[in-house]
């Protein structure tokens, strides 16, 4: 069996605290990252993988093809479309750098596998804020994205229907799965497999995209919306490890 190579971007963030003590204040800042559970995941089942934080991949994210090539799979999770299309060099320099987002379309269709996680700055994301209805990437999904702020929140948890138990991505996995805590609404397009869904909702879907595959996985990969019960789950591993393998064409 062939090394699978992975890169993850996104699931990173920087957290400014202002604390105020009567007369006067303070402000203290900090770094944290959530793409433990799932890097720890894949790096057990034998999968290598690179991490982008967020505040490194818009300088950091391959900006050519071969580069973007040397991966198997590309993971965005909780990363913005802008923090990919807008490099220091253009944004600061107003000079023409490569459309990022096209590069991964182009990847996806010449063979290459991609996966997008939910989160805040997924899909649509908080007040519409992830933008990546109707970018080039939007066309590689297995889902259609909505227009406006796309998070369902489900504060009292819920557990996703298995709507394709025989699909390879859920070997040796059976339900019910560990709560969830929230996700973002997306649109199963034709001719794409739902792996997992809530209340009609994809949870989780992948199909073909011309000589490449694309998946989804639209609720989160760590918390808030991936429950403590979910990350620390036995088959977090398994369905994460065996979805990336699938993209990989390895499963």
């Amino acid at each position: 069996m062939k090394e699978i190579r992975v890169l993850i971007a996104g699931e990173s963030w920087i957290i400014v605290t202002t604390e105020i003590k009567g007369f006067d204040q303070f402000t203290t800042s900090g770094y944290e990252e959530g793409v433990g559970w799932l890097q720890n995941a894949l790096d057990a089942s034998g999968i290598r993988v690179d991490f982008l934080p967020n505040h490194l991949a818009s300088t950091k994210f391959p900006s050519e093809l071969e580069s973007l090539k040397s991966y198997d799979v590309i993971i965005l999770s909780d990363i913005g479309s802008n923090t990919l299309l807008l490099h220091p060099d253009t944004f600061i320099h107003s000079k023409p750098t490569p459309n990022r987002l096209d590069l991964l379309e182009v990847y996806v269709k010449e063979g290459g596998g991609f996966l997008m996680i939910g989160g805040y700055m997924s899909f649509t994301g908080f007040a519409g804020k992830a933008k990546y209805k109707g970018t080039s990437i939007e066309k590689t999904m297995p889902v259609s994205l909505i227009s406006e702020d796309d998070r369902v929140e489900v504060p009292q948890g819920f557990s996703p229907l298995i709507c394709k138990p025989e699909h390879p991505i859920l070997k040796n996995i059976s339900g019910p799965w560990p709560i969830l805590l929230g996700y973002n609404r997306v649109c199963l397009k034709p001719n794409a497999s739902l792996i997992l869904s809530h209340d009609g909702d994809p949870i989780s879907a992948v199909w073909e995209y011309n000589q490449g595959r694309s998946g989804v996985f639209t609720s989160d990969c760590a918390p808030h919306w991936g429950s403590p019960e979910f990350v620390s789950w036995a088959g977090y591993k398994t369905f994460f490890s065996q979805l990336v393998r699938w993209l990989a064409k390895e499963g």
